[in-house]
């Protein structure tokens, strides 16, 4: 089966160009380093041992944060490289790291054996470890044809990946065969994981749940906090169509009672940002876009955030958050960042993705189930009427069963540094 996997992705070579040209103008590509992805590399790789990452999108990258700042205190790391895909993980790493010089970014290269090479030739890791659900078949066979150590972090396989991999029973096998290390995210990834081919399987916990150190650009600025300052204020983040207009509503209703109430909505997909404040502003809502904050004042029913990773910044100003990818067949959102930062997380009927972590927090009392627009008028309400909706002793446990996943990981880790 990878033989055939690799003819097609030679057929696809002479066309890689005209198609990443084509994201370009689509604004789905860096238009400065889109090139990354055929192998034009411009940096150094320098001397010394190079521990490499790849992680895909956005939240990805922010969990292996902590990892990174643990590896970047080794003396026997010299670099660290980090490679994602999407543009929105490029500019969060860019913001968060870009006076490190120990640490560099790059685009992953496509999986094709000619750009793979170049690649892996360029920046030769001593340690390669890809993270969550990144498997790239032509990528993975090189690592090991270079002898390699490959490790998969927070390995998480859901159980419509899983379905897909096990139609391919033999290729699956040959695939995760070939990792050395793979910690998964949970005991429904660790057994798909094992029924897949990996062999060497270990389950200490999501890593997401582990924090990196606070940092002054995680805070919002003074000027916007004066503006909110007597505001009831609560957050809808990683929002799907439909459930933007759901919040809008709600916020309507809310308004009779509360009429300083702020509603903060964080969609999913920045790219549909103008249309979901036409929808919203449909239904009579003063809405800003965050890049125009300046504009808000106490009329302002909706901050509607048109940037990627500022999150954290709004679920520390808010009681209670709304996840979303819950009230639609999407499977939920990850609710660990959120309630990590002391927030009630209220969520729809569909999180088959993240049941594990939800147990968790329900058993925490942190999370909240709504199912219609009343069910989340009640949850706020009581939100905003709790004068202390912290509850201290669950951050704290989930803290410390961040700090035990974090420095589970990191032992394995430095077992591949220290050979």
């Amino acid at each position: 089966m990878y033989r055939w996997y690799k003819i097609l992705t030679y057929l696809f070579y002479p066309f890689a160009n005209i198609f990443l040209l084509l994201r370009k103008l689509k604004r789905k590509e860096d238009t400065n380093r889109y090139k990354e992805k055929l192998s034009i590399i411009k940096k150094q790789r320098g001397n010394g041992f190079l521990v490499w990452f790849h992680a895909a999108s956005v939240g990805e990258c922010l969990s292996i944060l902590p990892l990174v700042q643990k590896l970047e205190q080794d003396t026997k790391v010299n670099k660290i490289l980090i490679t994602s895909v999407t543009l929105s993980s490029a500019k969060v790493l860019q913001d968060k790291l870009v006076q490190n010089k120990k640490i560099t970014h790059q685009f992953l290269p496509l999986d094709i054996p000619k750009y793979v090479n170049q690649f892996l030739n360029h920046w030769s890791p001593n340690l390669s470890i890809f993270i969550d659900s990144e498997i790239w078949p032509n990528l993975i066979f090189q690592i090991k044809e270079k002898s390699i150590p490959l490790l998969l972090i927070n390995g998480r396989i859901t159980k419509k990946s899983f379905s897909r991999w096990k139609y391919f029973d033999s290729f699956s096998k040959e695939v995760f065969g070939k990792f050395d290390l793979c910690l998964a995210s949970s005991r429904e990834s660790e057994d798909y994981l094992k029924i897949l081919g990996a062999k060497n399987v270990k389950n200490f916990g999501n890593l997401k749940f582990s924090s990196t150190k606070t940092n002054i650009s995680n805070k919002l600025n003074s000027d916007f906090l004066n503006k909110i300052n007597n505001r009831k204020v609560w957050c809808a983040s990683s929002t799907h169509s439909f459930e933007e207009i759901f919040c809008g509503k709600a916020h309507i209703d809310l308004k009779k009672d509360y009429q300083n109430i702020l509603t903060i909505i964080i969609p999913r997909h920045v790219n549909r940002i103008n249309e979901i404040a036409k929808q919203l502003r449909g239904l009579n809502l003063n809405v800003i876009l965050y890049s125009d904050v300046n504009k808000m004042n106490n009329k302002t029913d909706i901050l509607l955030v048109d940037a990627y990773g500022e999150a954290p910044k709004f679920f520390e100003i808010s009681k209670s958050v709304f996840l979303g990818g819950s009230l639609i067949k999407h499977g939920g959102q990850n609710p660990i960042e959120a309630s990590r930062l002391g927030c009630k997380i209220l969520h729809g009927p569909n999180i088959k993705n993240f049941v594990e972590i939800y147990d968790l927090l329900k058993s925490l009392t942190i999370s909240n189930e709504i199912n219609n627009e009343g069910d989340l008028r009640q949850s706020l309400v009581k939100g905003f009427n709790d004068n202390n909706p912290e509850n201290a002793e669950s951050i704290k446990k989930i803290n410390n069963y961040g700090i035990t996943v974090l420095n589970s990981v990191m032992k394995e880790i430095k077992t591949y540094i220290n050979i």
